[in-house]
C-alpha cells in the first residue's frame, strides 16, 4: 500500500534492519500488546534483553558493545518498533537516545565503561530526568538542585513524566547548581532516591511511567556527567530522541491505515464493502498521500543526519509533521472501523491514544511550531 514506494530507497541493510524488527514484532509484541495496554504493564526486563540482543539499543551510538548503524537503519528500527506500540519505541528511545546518549556523548570513560555495555545488552536500564511536575516546556525553570558538600554532591528535587522510570538501574538526572544545569548519574537504590509509577493513564498504557524524588541523596563526585555544562546537555538528547519519534509516528500511523484498509475491504453494508464507497475511497487516499509525505520527511532528515548533519530546526520539522500527520491518519481510520475501532480487537484507538502523548512529548507541538516559527522570522517567541 506505499504508493509511492519509499522503501524502495533504503539499503539492503536498512532493509534487513526493517525486515528483522517486523518479525520481532509480530512474534513477541503483537500477540500481547493488547493485553498489555488494557492491563497497564509493560515486560520491561524481560524484553530488555531480546532488544539488546538484536543490536537494537543504543544502536546508533559507537563502541561500548553499541551497534553503530547509521541514523536512518535506526529511524526504520523505531518506525517498526511504533508500528507495534508507542510505548515499546518510547523504551528504546529512552534507552538508547536518551540515557545511553548522555553517557555516550558527556560521560568519562569510566562512565561509559561501567554502563553502556551493559545498557546495550539490555542487562541494565537507564532512563532520563528532565522534566519536572510544573516546567514540561521550561526546563531551564528546573526547581531540582545540586550543590556540593565537600567532595560529594547533594541533589534534591522532582522528576515527573519519566519513561522506564521504576525499572531502571540508573537514572540520568539533570539538576541546577552554582555553575550551571549539569547531569548526574543516580543508581536506583541510592539512599533518598525513589521512583513511583503512575497509573490511571488513558495512554502509553504499555509503557513504564514514573515520577522520580530525590531528597537529600548524596552522590559521590563521579557520578557527575564532566563533559557538559548547560541546557545543552539535555537538549542535545532530547534532539535525539525527537529523531526517533518523527520515524516513529510513520509506523503508528502505517498501522492503523493498514486496519482500515483491511476492514474497508472486508465489511459489507448496503449489500457491499464499505471500500467501494467514495467517501471511504477519499479518507483512504488521504491517509495514503500523509503517511507518503510523512515517509519521504523522515527518509530526507535521516538521510541529512548521516550526511551533512541535520539540525534542530530540521528534526523540529520532522516531529511536528509527521505526529500530526499520524494522528490525523488514526482519528480517520477510527471512523472507519466505526464501533469497532473503539476496541483493543483492532490497534487504531490504542495508536491514536498513544499518540495524543507523542504530540506533546519531547517537546509539545506548541514547541516546535515556535523552534520553526523562530526560524523563519529570526525572532525567539517562547517568552
Amino acid at each position: 500500500m506505499d504508493v509511492l514506494r519509499v522503501d524502495d530507497q533504503l539499503t539492503d541493510e536498512e532493509r534487513m534492519i526493517r525486515d528483522t524488527v517486523r518479525a520481532f514484532t509480530a512474534e513477541r509484541v503483537a500477540p500481547h500488546v493488547a493485553g498489555w495496554f488494557e492491563e497497564g504493564t509493560f515486560p520491561a526486563r524481560e524484553l530488555a534483553p531480546e532488544l539488546g540482543k538484536l543490536g537494537l539499543l543504543g544502536m546508533h551510538l559507537e563502541g561500548y558493545g553499541c551497534a553503530g548503524a547509521s541514523a536512518v537503519a535506526y529511524g526504520v528500527a523505531c518506525r517498526e518498533l511504533e508500528a507495534a506500540d508507542s510505548g515499546l519505541r518510547s523504551f528504546v528511545s529512552v534507552q538508547g537516545s536518551l540515557a545511553m546518549a548522555a553517557i555516550h556523548r558527556y560521560g568519562s570513560e569510566a562512565q561509559k565503561n561501567e554502563w553502556l555495555p551493559r545498557m546495550a545488552a539490555g542487562e541494565a536500564i537507564g532512563c532520563f530526568g528532565l522534566t519536572e511536575p510544573d516546567r514540561g516546556s521550561d526546563p531551564g525553570d528546573m526547581r531540582t538542585r545540586a550543590r556540593r558538600d565537600g567532595s560529594d554532591w547533594i541533589l534534591t528535587g522532582a522528576k515527573m513524566w519519566i519513561t522506564n522510570g521504576s525499572v531502571a538501574d540508573v537514572a540520568v538526572v539533570w539538576a541546577r547548581t552554582d555553575e550551571g544545569v549539569r547531569g548526574f548519574l543516580v543508581p536506583a537504590g541510592t539512599p533518598g532516591f525513589t521512583a513511583s509509577d503512575i497509573h490511571r493513564k488513558l495512554s502509553l498504557r504499555a509503557s513504564v511511567t514514573s515520577e522520580l524524588v530525590l531528597d537529600d541523596v548524596r552522590l559521590p563526585a563521579d557520578a557527575v556527567l564532566p563533559d557538559v555544562t548547560g541546557l545543552k546537555g539535555p537538549l542535545g538528547c532530547l534532539s535525539e530522541a525527537r529523531y526517533g519519534i518523527l520515524w516513529g509516528a510513520v509506523g503508528a500511523g502505517r498501522s492503523c491505515y493498514e486496519a482500515a484498509v483491511e476492514y474497508a475491504r472486508t465489511r459489507e453494508q448496503f449489500g457491499r464493502p464499505i471500500g467501494g464507497f467514495q467517501l471511504t475511497q477519499e479518507k483512504l487516499a488521504w491517509m495514503e498521500v500523509a503517511l507518503g509525505q510523512a515517509g519521504l520527511v523522515a527518509l530526507h532528515v535521516g538521510r541529512l543526519k548521516d550526511g551533512s548533519g541535520v539540525t534542530p530546526q530540521q528534526v523540529s520539522f520532522g516531529k511536528l509533521a509527521n505526529v500530526r500527520a499520524a494522528l490525523d491518519v488514526a482519528r480517520q481510520a477510527r471512523t472507519i472501523l466505526g464501533a469497532n475501532g473503539i476496541t483493543l480487537e483492532y490497534p487504531v484507538l490504542r495508536h491514536m491514544n498513544n499518540l495524543e502523548s507523542v504530540l506533546t512529548y519531547e517537546g509539545t507541538q506548541e514547541i516546535h511550531t515556535l523552534v520553526l516559527g523562530q526560524a523563519i522570522t529570526g525572532i525567539a517567541a517562547y517568552r
